[in-house]
């Protein structure tokens, strides 16, 4: 590995971007979870030409893409649990922001990399400031019971799955292949749960409203689902160069880049405490890439 690079941290939050403003679009919109569906279902119809193009991934790497997939349903039915029982702006930073912590506190037993302490204080540092930036109303998560417990049980099925996807594409790479096609693969493969999760619990009736809705916002999913791609085969590349556990942190700075969106295009407050998340996330990407 060649180590957490300038150019490597640039790389990442340029995905950590494109993350975010797939996220700022289901944010924006009146049906969260169908908005999310449909940025899944259309990441899925852009990456299978691109997969078509690029080549299947070794077979090295597939036992992790099928691990990953099943985590993956977990991962859907949490959301959706989340979505149901809180907002938002409540359960996102608390499920993206957590994970990092917890794929450090992992990271020598699973990966056999051990945070150095500054790596240590960069991927903390970054975890403060993204509940400081993404939580807007702190003061009322805890009376959220029901979606804090979805959102944690969340970050820690984000965690196991950055794991598994970056000792996964550590094998593609090694044995010859390439980043691309094992996040390829794994985004045809994963468009269909979650829209048919949300089909389901909408009934007969909901999943008519499901295709008009489809029909009008097929365009900007497909760009979401392309910035979802872009975003997570960035990350994924990132980790075959750098610590799997400083590139989950950096990621995470998509919480800072949607609150600026959300300021801007949105008209949303910033304020104090977001500009002092802000502070502690750039002092952690900081400590990460010094240690």
């Amino acid at each position: 590995m060649t180590g957490l690079t300038w150019p490597v941290v640039a790389a990442v939050l340029f995905g950590a971007l494109l993350h975010a403003g797939w996220n700022a679009l289901v944010k924006s919109s009146g049906d969260k979870a169908l908005d999310t569906a449909l940025v899944h279902f259309m990441g899925a119809l852009v990456a299978l030409p691109l997969l078509l193009w690029a080549g299947l991934p070794r077979i090295e790497s597939l036992p992790f893409i099928a691990a990953s997939l099943v985590i993956h349903v977990g991962y859907y039915i949490a959301l959706a649990g989340a979505y149901q029982h809180g907002e938002l702006g409540l359960t996102y930073p608390i499920m993206r922001g957590f994970a990092p912590l917890l794929v450090a506190m992992g990271s020598a037993t699973f990966i056999g990399e051990a945070p150095s302490a500054t790596e240590w204080a960069g991927v903390i540092g970054i975890t403060l400031g993204v509940a400081l930036v993404g939580l807007a109303r702190p003061g009322e998560a805890l009376h959220h019971g029901k979606a804090l417990a979805f959102a944690f049980a969340n970050a820690v099925i984000i965690a196991v799955y950055t794991v598994v996807d970056g000792l996964g594409v550590r094998s593609e790479v090694a044995a010859g292949g390439e980043a691309l096609r094992y996040v390829l693969l794994l985004f045809v493969l994963d468009g269909l749960p979650y829209p048919l999760l949300v089909a389901w619990r909408r009934g007969r009736e909901g999943r008519r409203a499901m295709a008009a809705y489809a029909k009008r916002r097929w365009p900007i999913a497909a760009l979401g689902g392309s910035a979802s791609i872009g975003s997570y085969a960035i990350a994924l590349w990132a980790m075959t160069k750098a610590p799997v556990a400083s590139v989950a942190a950096l990621r995470e700075t998509s919480v800072l880049f949607a609150a600026v969106i959300g300021t801007v295009l949105l008209k949303e407050a910033f304020g104090w405490q977001r500009a002092i998340g802000t502070v502690v996330i750039v002092t952690g990407v900081v400590a990460l890439r010094i240690g």
